[in-house]
């Protein structure tokens, strides 16, 4: 896989981060911008380009183009104590088409001199989607648990994450075989990489093998949200 994918990121490019993360103010950015192009941006959409093309065996409703999928450098610093101007990874997302970026499911990765880190789940679901997601948990928690002990999804990513409630939130009985389930707030896989890979042909292989194994579990998820012609939840408690 990795041989028919990517190279991997040139040197150069972690390279550019370190030096970012001690320098990172628009005077010395600038200068050096066609650095960031050549050997990150450019690389980031070849690697997104050739993630795509995999990703259409398995998650075709994921792919996404790379200007899209691609996160800007530019920090967004208006509610932030940290005003530094630039982020010192990159990073790229892939939601479910038709959902709004961060209401559904989704793929992640970003690349750090420091980390890599592949994701994917829900991660920031308003109220509705958030609602949607329980009472279809409810109805499917024996098929979301089948998910959950893949053998691939734990070897990729381990167990399940997530900000969770204290208890079963309101409206949702405390008894229910799902109630564990139902008291996340997020439903989310993360795991790290060592940073060595970032300029290796191993990098391709080892995101998209980690997205191919989440795909069932993020698809569970949308379900709802793709669907919504479910019955509300309230009349599960009826």
């Amino acid at each position: 896989m990795s041989r028919a994918g990517f190279p991997g990121f040139p040197a150069e490019a972690m390279r550019f981060f370190r030096a970012l993360k001690r320098n990172n103010r628009r005077e010395w950015f600038q200068p050096r911008k066609q650095t960031y192009i050549d050997y990150v941006k450019t690389p980031m959409e070849e690697l997104v380009a050739a993630i795509n093309a995999e990703m259409m065996k398995f998650a075709p409703d994921y792919v996404r183009e790379p200007g899209d999928a691609i996160y800007r450098i530019y920090r967004d610093t208006r509610f932030s104590p940290d005003k530094t101007p630039y982020k010192t990874h990159t990073a790229a997302v892939f939601p479910r088409r038709t959902l709004p970026k961060h209401a559904g499911g989704g793929f992640y990765f970003g690349i750090s001199p420091t980390e890599i880190e592949i994701a994917g789940g829900v991660y920031m679901p308003g109220p509705d989607e958030l609602r949607a997601i329980r009472g279809h948990l409810l109805e499917n928690h024996a098929q979301f648990r089948r998910i959950l002990a893949r053998p691939a999804l734990r070897r990729f990513m381990g167990p399940l994450g997530g900000e969770q409630l204290t208890r079963v939130p309101k409206g949702f009985p405390a008894d229910h075989p799902a109630a564990d389930l139902v008291r996340y707030k997020q439903w989310l896989f993360d795991v790290t990489l060592d940073p060595a890979i970032a300029s290796t042909p191993k990098l391709f292989g080892e995101i998209v093998s980690r997205f191919r194994a989440m795909a069932p579990f993020i698809e569970f998820l949308n379900a709802p949200l793709v669907a919504p012609k479910r019955k509300p939840a309230e009349e599960f408690f009826a």
